[in-house]
């Protein structure tokens, strides 16, 4: 078959962003169809409702929920892994404020892993509780020096949630607001194998190291097509007083062809089961905060989208409005999905790793047919 054939053939099969194609197999969560997340068999809405994300975190990286005393020894765990060392301190102190936290914590997960680096001595497993203890601090102390230039302590004795929204308000929470946190990191762990860990699984299946996996699927998520979308749709929301205002704005935004930030997922086809629980988070927040109308804006925008577009808010939509009742910096949102995702993205590096084969898909060549080459003087 000539190239020129090949190319022909091709275009007739559009399989842009590997739509529809299975890329491997799983034990770890298993998602879609309009109502469905599991997570290691588990439903999304039980987790959410009933366990914290140390529990959620256990799971995933090791399997099985936790017992009761399984549970206060990892809690522990974690508690004692949270300082960080003073030359990561003074990695960050370098990073400036105008600097996206996003590649704080890429460039922080890159220094930790020539200090503290994968061995004998420092197994996947305790990189994993080291990287989920370290993410609130390296994120925080880096955004307090930047802005203030105070040092602040890493350290807190609070579970995950508490520790983050302690370390960034120097103050404690509201019990609303620790057990918000809590079900938007258990609802943003793992989600099978979207771009950043699919990005990690194929860096671990050149036999790279676990923090070239982990620094890559930072990279994916950063993305506003990925993580990035709560950021976006935060500002989506900033534009618009009223619903009436919100409605007329993003009319005039598909009018004109502009993309609009939270709606549809790749792989649910009527509605992103994550949806459910968070936009119920938001308008209990926002109804705590006075701030029914940044619900109401979020309502209409997502009753537009359905009724024009067909298109579903998924977790990145009203997660913004949750984060912004917790006077949460705007920039910090996908962060905070990093600090949830490790957990999802190391047990995709185990999985890979126990099974490993080299992901290399094929790419179905579109270019000219073949030529001659011809020298300078006669082209």
């Amino acid at each position: 078959m000539t190239q020129t054939a090949i190319k022909t053939d091709a275009s007739k099969k559009k399989t842009g962003g590997l739509a529809g194609i299975v890329a491997g197999e799983t034990q770890i969560s298993a998602a879609g169809g309009a109502h469905n997340l599991e997570y290691r068999g588990y439903s999304i809405y039980d987790l959410a409702e009933q366990a914290t994300f140390e529990e959620v975190a256990y799971l995933l990286v090791y399997g099985e929920l936790p017992k009761k005393a399984e549970l206060e020894g990892y809690k522990n765990k974690l508690k004692a892994a949270r300082d960080i060392p003073q030359s990561l301190k003074n990695m960050l102190e370098l990073i400036p404020k105008e600097a996206h936290p996003m590649d704080v914590m890429r460039t922080a997960t890159s220094f930790l892993g020539t200090i503290e680096p994968e061995n004998d001595d420092n197994s996947q497993y305790a990189i994993t509780d080291r990287l989920i203890a370290a993410y609130p601090a390296i994120l925080v102390y880096w955004w307090h020096f930047a802005h203030t230039g105070k040092r602040h302590e890493c350290v807190t004795g609070s579970g995950v949630a508490e520790h983050f929204l302690t370390l960034l308000h120097r103050d404690k929470p509201s019990d609303l607001h620790i057990r918000a946190m809590n079900v938007s990191l258990v609802l943003y762990a793992e989600h099978e194998f979207n771009a950043s860990t699919f990005t990690a699984r194929t860096i671990t299946s050149t036999l790279s190291d676990f923090y070239s996996a982990v620094t890559g699927a930072i990279g994916a998520l950063r993305g506003s097509l990925h993580g990035g979308a709560n950021e976006a749709a935060m500002e989506l929301l900033r534009k618009f007083k009223t619903a009436e205002d919100a409605q007329k704005g993003v009319k005039d935004m598909m009018a004109a062809k502009q993309l609009v930030m939270g709606f549809g997922h790749r792989v649910y086809s009527e509605a992103d089961p994550r949806n459910r629980v968070i936009k119920e988070w938001s308008r209990r927040l926002c109804e705590d905060g006075g701030k029914q109308e940044l619900f109401a804006v979020s309502e209409a925008i997502e009753t537009l989208m359905w009724d024009e577009k067909h298109l579903f808010p998924n977790l990145d939509f009203y997660s913004a409005s949750v984060y912004h009742m917790m006077k949460i910096p705007t920039a910090m949102f996908t962060p905070i999905f990093v600090m949830s995702r490790i957990t999802g993205w190391a047990a995709h590096i185990f999985e890979q790793r126990e099974n490993n084969k080299l992901i290399r898909p094929n790419a179905a060549y579109t270019g000219p047919a073949t030529r001659d080459y011809k020298t300078l003087e006669n082209r």
